[in-house]
């Protein structure tokens, strides 16, 4: 076994294997895979495998497309059988909802050149004539869709790595990963040691025990899944070309052929957990004894659906575990809190990622950073914040709900409250609708009354009108919004303004109590994250973040190390902050402090430490909504008193609390992009109107991926979009992210943000688009059907800032 190695793979499952491939592909052989006992071990081996292309996610649907399309090409390459069948999947839709769900991953399947398209009744019924379709609104055909063999994929990945130099050792189990001085890693095992510079976990059912040996807490659950298999049907075996699989997520299960009859699986809502407190070391090639009493209501749909079935025997039933993050989603990317140490846990369809999950994978360790924004695989969305018991309440309401449509705007209760602010209890009072963020409750909106929650639908829900009165409210008088969830940090010493120079793209201020903007810029020169930072002090700095993205920032701040006597610290939990915005804010203020608010005293982008009702906080003359505000921060401790003192002094004025649907709203007819939207490592600086704060005649972090992509011209620009109310009325939905846009017939790009222009009564959308100009007619796919809109020149709020500066 080799004693150096570039990395070190854990777990030889189709991940892990997968994992290793795509490294030797991107050119590092010197790799080796470590398995504790054969591959496919763990949950690998009864997957049912199959795949499919579509996901509501683009990105995740681009890397399922890819997967589809590798397995032939590695069968070609390894002489190893995948076996691959794609008689296509059928796609039904019982509801309205699920039609729209549908019809919107339709659109996206064109504009992005996927097949996957609507067929008529009479056409399904020729696919697949098992099929009862009575009360089926639509179908949707997807004809490589399909699956795979588990073990043929898992050992076609293995053998293509092999091939390049890779090194497999089964029945070699990892006793412990002990980091080095220098950040390089031991991994050690009962044949020897292996030093490298990388550890990946991808261990599978075991996610959670080798992450702890590095001292690494992965929110992680197994439970309990079952599917069977049915005893050859007359019906199936005399189709005589294989049947199309039945994807009937109304009915909560899913069905394929398997030989001469049919695979049934499903997520019952009976379900059950399995290994809470640690995954057997002996488990293997293992399963629980059968239980189909808990999916008897899925099995009942799927009878209802396809008659046939009832009318078969059950020939086996696989009854195996799957290990599951708090969404569903893996948990992937390096830790960021290390060096040298990459996870890649709680993997659910795993077929129908695998390809895709290894070259993300691989990308993000050889070339420092994945091809497409895929925060939503990032590890960094959870944090210590995600405990065991929150884990385990979000899996299980995963599980339960695992084909129930997540709506647009969907916020689950499952697991909540994880973190609170100490005003949480009177927000709820004041019939404030919650949303969860890094762990934070933040109010999303505030209803006449307390204990309201949200409906949920692809159309406008319940609080599509009172989130236009908490508009109407701050443009025309003001708003008092909890921006607490912000992520915010304090760089002090001697060699903070250099550093923080080095780090961001903008130039810091120099005098005290000026604020600038700033990007930061990711390895391939995109748009890493959007940050505020204000100078206090001689050597004290003030920088304001995406509170979401705190953790995946942590990543770029480490990678530039603090001068001698220099600190960066976040204080986002020790801290509390509100946005008091609108014409009136200015009078608000005024009333509780003795400092002047005028603008020849406190202009735009100015900031100043003061009293506000005998309260110390920073106040900083900005607002996220475009409008006349500030933004003022105080200590955590010290917030229901300044929540208080606002809201008492709002009441004169005919101002009130405003949530965060609002502020979403408020942007957009601005045209402020938001990070992990607007802004992410996908797009560059020129793309998204960024370039200008980037200052090339000082050095700054990945200062030379940006002035790469520079020297092309934009594959595509951010624009604001104004639907026709027309349409969107007839319709009664909104953009809200996602949907193609097309120009003449041809898909030019999508929305990466929608919402309702209440002051200036517009249906908008902020999107990138190609081949296009401000003026020109375009259509959006809302709901995944052509609505018109036009491309705005300016945005519709104060295009020239007048109020935001006044």
């Amino acid at each position: 076994m080799k004693t150096k190695a570039q990395a070190v793979v854990i777990g030889g499952g189709v991940i892990g294997c997968s994992i290793l491939y795509h490294l030797t592909k991107l050119g590092w052989t010197d790799v080796v895979l470590l398995e504790r006992d054969e591959l496919t071990s763990g949950s690998t081996w009864h997957a049912a495998a199959n795949i499919h292309g579509l996901h509501d996610s683009t990105n995740i649907s681009r890397i399922q497309h890819y997967t589809m399309t590798l397995y032939k090409e590695l069968e070609a390459e390894t002489g190893q059988s995948c076996g691959v069948f794609q008689p296509g999947s059928l796609y039904l839709a019982q509801t309205e909802e699920r039609e729209h769900q549908l019809r919107l991953q339709a659109a996206k399947a064109k504009l992005y050149g996927m097949n996957f398209y609507e067929v008529s009744i009479e056409e399904a019924q020729r696919l697949n004539p098992l099929v009862n379709y009575d009360g089926i609104r639509c179908v949707m055909f997807e004809p490589d869709g399909g699956n795979v063999d588990p073990s043929g994929v898992t050992n076609a990945y293995a053998v293509g790595a092999r091939q390049r130099g890779a090194e497999i050792h089964r029945f070699t189990p990892v006793t412990a990963t002990d980091q080095q001085d220098d950040g390089t890693w031991i991994v050690r095992t009962p044949k020897g040691d292996t030093a490298t510079p990388w550890v990946i976990n991808a261990a599978g059912l075991w996610g959670r025990e080798v992450a702890k040996m590095a001292g690494i807490e992965l929110p992680l659950q197994p439970t309990e899944h079952q599917y069977f298999v049915t005893e050859t049907m007359t019906d199936v075996a005399g189709h005589g070309t294989r049947l199309p699989s039945v994807s009937d997520r109304d009915g909560e299960y899913y069905l394929r052929q398997e030989g001469q009859g049919l695979l049934v699986g499903a997520y019952e809502k009976d379900m059950k957990f399995w290994a809470e407190d640690g995954t057997p070391l002996d488990f293997a090639h293992d399963l629980f004894p059968d239980d189909l009493e808990r999916i008897e209501e899925n099995m009942m749909n799927a009878i209802e659906r396809l008659p046939a079935v009832g009318e078969a025997g059950i020939k086996r039933v696989i009854n195996g575990p799957m290990i599951w993050s708090p969404d569903a989603n893996v948990l992937m990317g390096p830790v960021p809190e290390m060096d040298g140490y990459f996870c890649c846990n709680g993997i659910i369809p795993g077929f129908s990622q695998s390809g895709g999950m290894g070259l993300m994978a691989a990308q993000w360790i050889v070339e420092g950073e994945t091809q497409y924004d895929m925060f939503a695989w990032d590890m960094a969305r959870f944090d210590s914040w995600a405990t065991k018991a929150f884990t385990k309440a979000r899996v299980q309401d995963q599980y339960a709900h695992r084909f129930a449509i997540h709506f647009p705007n969907e916020e689950r209760s499952a697991g909540r409250p994880a973190r609170t602010r100490p005003i949480y209890d009177k927000q709820a009072h004041m019939g404030g609708v919650f949303g969860l963020n890094a762990g934070w409750e933040h109010p999303l909106w505030f209803a006449d009354t307390p204990g309201a929650s949200d409906t949920n639908g692809f159309t406008r829900q319940n609080w599509w009108g009172p989130v236009g009165e908490e508009c109407k409210m701050l443009r025309e008088r003001a708003g008092i919004i909890d921006i607490s969830n912000f992520a915010k940090y304090v760089c002090t010493g001697p060699g903070a303004e250099d550093w923080l120079n080095a780090v961001f793209t903008n130039r810091m201020p120099k005098t005290v109590g000026r604020s600038c903007l700033t990007p930061l810029i990711s390895k391939r020169g995109g748009i890493a994250g959007d940050f505020t930072v204000t100078r206090l002090g001689a050597e004290e700095f003030w920088i304001i973040g995406s509170g979401m993205a705190e953790r995946y920032h942590k990543r770029f701040f480490k990678q530039m190390p603090l001068p001698d006597g220099t600190t960066f610290e976040s204080r986002t939990e020790a801290m509390c902050g509100f946005n008091i915005a609108g014409p009136k804010s200015r009078e608000i203020l005024q009333r509780l402090t003795n400092v002047s608010l005028a603008t020849e005293d406190f202009p735009f982008m100015r900031s100043a430490r003061i009293e506000l009702a005998g309260i110390e906080v920073l106040a900083l003359r900005v607002s996220f909504t475009g409008d006349l505000g500030w933004e003022v921060h105080c200590a955590t401790k010290d917030q229901p008193r300044l929540y208080d003192a606002l809201i008492e002094a709002g009441k004169a004025f005919g101002a009130g609390p405003v949530g965060s649907r609002a502020l979403m709203s408020l942007r957009v007819e601005k045209g402020y992009g938001s990070w992990s939207r607007e802004y992410s490592p996908e797009y560059w600086p020129h793309e998204v109107a960024l370039d200008r704060l980037c200052k090339f005649n000082k050095d700054f972090l990945n200062k030379d991926a940006a002035m790469e992509v520079l020297k092309s011209p934009p594959r595509e620009n951010l624009v604001l979009l104004h639907l026709d109310e027309g349409d969107v009325t007839a319709s009664d939905a909104d953009a809200t992210g996602g949907e193609p846009i097309f120009k003449d017939g041809i898909g030019i790009g999508r929305v990466t943000s929608g919402a309702y222009g209440y002051s200036v009564d517009m249906s908008l959308a902020l999107g990138f688009v190609k081949n296009a100009q401000p003026g020109d007619e375009v259509e959006v796919m809302v709901l995944g059907r052509p609505h018109k809109a036009v491309i705005l020149r300016e945005p519709p709020f104060d295009p020239k800032g007048e109020i935001l500066r006044g």
